[in-house]
């Protein structure tokens, strides 16, 4: 099996290089179940000069892979933070939704927030907190998502950067993650 190389701090992970598509592969970079993996990258976010350790009111990200990430930076951070569902809830009221598309998600991904997390938002500014970006797709319809509850995103922040398109001139990332692209 193909696999990838990735350091973030001084921990080493070997990703295996999956297909997407018949002409695309990418390092699989899994942070769940990961403790040391998510503790490193939770601390070289929060040592990044371009990090804001203050001036913002809440964390956000989307469900579910940036989760322990999130967690970890609000408690270095001491906020709260709010997790963007993938998928509409019985339990939820008036609950807000956008779409988006994603190269690691087959067909449209729906985001979602629930009317009590809407009124957390409204009137605060955050930092949208992330695995991984590659298109930008996702953290583009996050944006607009926040945005529509009233919401301002102060920084943009994921352990990795995919060159997937997303120039990432303003994210706050740690490592560049290349694509593989069948030969043709």
């Amino acid at each position: 099996m193909q696999t990838y190389t990735l350091r973030i701090g001084s921990l080493i992970r070997e990703l295996p290089v999956v297909p997407v598509s018949q002409e695309l592969s990418i390092a699989s970079f899994v942070m769940l179940g990961d403790t040391s993996l998510v503790e490193a990258a939770a601390d070289a976010l929060f040592a990044h000069p371009r990090f804001p350790r203050s001036g913002i009111d809440l964390l956000v990200c989307p469900e579910a892979k940036a989760i322990p990430l999130t967690h970890a930076l609000a408690v270095r951070l001491s906020l709260d933070y709010v997790v963007v569902r993938k998928t509409v809830k019985a339990y939820m009221r008036e609950p807000v939704v956008e779409t988006s598309s994603s190269i690691t998600t087959s067909g449209t991904q729906t985001l979602v927030l629930d009317a009590p997390d809407c009124d957390r938002l409204r009137g605060k500014t955050v930092c949208v907190v992330d695995d991984v970006v590659s298109t930008g797709g996702s953290l583009f319809a996050l944006e607009r998502l926040l945005s529509r509850v009233g919401c301002a995103v102060a920084c943009k922040a994921a352990v990795l950067l995919e060159e997937g398109g997303y120039d990432g001139t303003d994210l706050v990332y740690l490592e560049r993650l290349p694509v593989f692209k069948k030969a043709p």
